[in-house]
């Protein structure tokens, strides 16, 4: 596959990942561009559910929602618990949290560039 269609296959899985987020009304979600920081993906998506049982309902549909449509069956660590789901497409790294566990790690500012924001959606 050539570097554009890796591209447009990427964008694709981010447009879905957003849209699936927005669905099950997954709130403070932010993508950050990890083209040219590191070879683990292209975006990370950060998001929060209100409770455990709104996280792991968020991160279940979003599995079903890329497998059914790219084919792909994420990997998914942490659901059963619901503080913190890490749903690996490949492409799209996204991590959906509890607020109170998103505030202790502040993965945001980890991936961030010195003065660089995210795109909230």
């Amino acid at each position: 596959m050539t570097a554009a269609a890796d591209m447009a296959t990427s964008d694709a899985v981010l447009a879905a990942v957003l849209n699936s987020l927005q669905d099950d009304k997954a709130e403070d979600i932010v993508q950050i561009d990890l083209r040219g920081k590191t070879a683990i993906g292209d975006h990370m998506v950060i998001c929060s559910g209100r409770s455990t049982r709104q996280v792991s309902s968020i991160a279940e549909k979003l599995a079903q929602k890329i497998k059914d449509e790219f084919g792909v069956t994420p990997k998914m660590e942490g659901k059963d618990i619901g503080d913190w789901v890490l749903i690996d497409t490949g492409d799209v790294i996204v991590h959906v949290f509890r607020p109170e566990v998103r505030d202790f790690y502040q993965l945001e500012k980890m991936w961030m560039a010195g003065g660089e924001t995210a795109a909230q959606n």
